[in-house]
């Protein structure tokens, strides 16, 4: 698997004639090769926060092959002690800033630590209340994915999931890496293919190319791909620089602000025509499915949950957001590392102890 994600990458440096890897890649890790593309998308499944298609141009960079696992985030929280955002009792203080004025406190039971869990329901329904099949769970973390009942036996390749946007800082603090802008995320999941609908190619998603939800959302998951919730990472094919599950599995985290007008602010902003270099994502944030949460921060990729009747948003333009303290079971992350943090990390390193006598 990893020498067929090597040639794929290497053959999409080949076919783009972009920059060269700077140095030999950090564990788990792929180069991403500069370059421009055209960044959004007016697909007929294409929301109006992907508009408008305006050219942009990132930096090589470096990014792991998958998005970061249940081991590798235990491995951090046995190194540092964390605790995650879903473990901590709820500030009420702080909960009541996030919801309408006059909302009273809730129950002292819905204040302890928890987050959110799919349950899918037991008869087809609209599709225009989330609340529906997304509830509430005292006790649900990435410890316990959906509840109490739940744990990660046999799942450490599986992807971490309620974590928050907070945890994957952390997480990336740790590890001497950092979240990647929205920017080069979807450059890095269209693998070299510019201006097509999904990372590879025009052809639609099946259970062959990405975990997503089969039958009728939420009622209805016939499992055509294997799979009820999350997969192993790496459970199908790469994309064209050998990235795995870009597309469906969960959602990751970026590092940018959500605005549903951003791509129009930066192309007002630059000049129409002119490419956009390295955007970082706006200053402050705007989100209509969340007015009263202080911010929202992007996530990119879609999950286990998508469907082309809900939200097909396993296409690489799709984006989505949520206030940055929110954990969803189908919401983890993957890092990325600049050429100056693959430096810095060497120069942090402690030396190798010298042999003994």
């Amino acid at each position: 698997m990893v020498i067929a994600a090597t040639c794929l990458a290497w053959l999409a440096l080949a076919a783009t004639h972009a920059e060269p890897p700077p140095g030999p890649a950090p564990e788990g890790m792929v180069w991403i090769p500069g370059g421009e593309f055209s960044m959004g998308s007016v697909d007929p499944l294409a929301r109006p926060d992907e508009r408008p298609i305006h050219r942009v141009r990132v930096d090589g960079f470096w990014m792991d092959a998958t998005e970061v696992t249940n081991a590798q985030f235990e491995a951090f929280v046995k190194a540092t002690g964390y605790v995650t955002v879903a473990e901590r009792p709820i500030d009420w203080e702080e909960l009541r800033k996030q919801v309408p004025p006059g909302t009273p406190k809730p129950d002292e039971s819905m204040l302890q630590p928890g987050s959110l869990v799919f349950k899918a329901p037991s008869e087809p329904m609209s599709l225009e209340d989330h609340t529906a099949w997304w509830r509430w769970t005292t006790g649900a973390s990435w410890r316990h994915p959906e509840g109490p009942g739940s744990d990660l036996s046999g799942k450490e390749r599986h992807p971490v999931v309620q974590v928050a946007f907070e945890d994957a800082e952390a997480y990336c603090r740790w590890a001497g890496k950092r979240l990647p802008t929205e920017a080069q995320w979807e450059f890095a999941a269209r693998g070299g293919l510019d201006g097509k609908v999904n990372a590879w190619g025009d052809a639609p998603v099946d259970a062959t190319r990405a975990n997503i939800w089969q039958g009728r959302f939420p009622s209805e998951n016939t499992k055509e791909d294997g799979f009820t919730g999350a997969a192993p990472v790496g459970s199908y094919p790469a994309n064209g620089y050998g990235l795995f599950d870009m597309a469906g599995n969960v959602w990751e985290w970026c590092s940018d602000l959500y605005r549903p007008d951003t791509y129009a602010r930066q192309v007002l902003e630059a000049g129409k025509g002119v490419v956009i270099v390295n955007p970082a994502g706006p200053a402050k944030s705007l989100d209509p499915r969340n007015p009263d949460a202080p911010e929202s921060r992007v996530h990119r990729g879609g999950s286990f949950l998508c469907n082309d009747s809900y939200c097909a948003s396993y296409r690489p333009a799709a984006r989505m957001a949520c206030p940055p303290d929110t954990g969803l079971m189908h919401l983890g992350f993957r890092c990325i590392m600049l050429p100056d943090d693959v430096d810095r990390k060497a120069k942090s390193a402690p030396e190798p102890a010298e042999p003994s006598p």
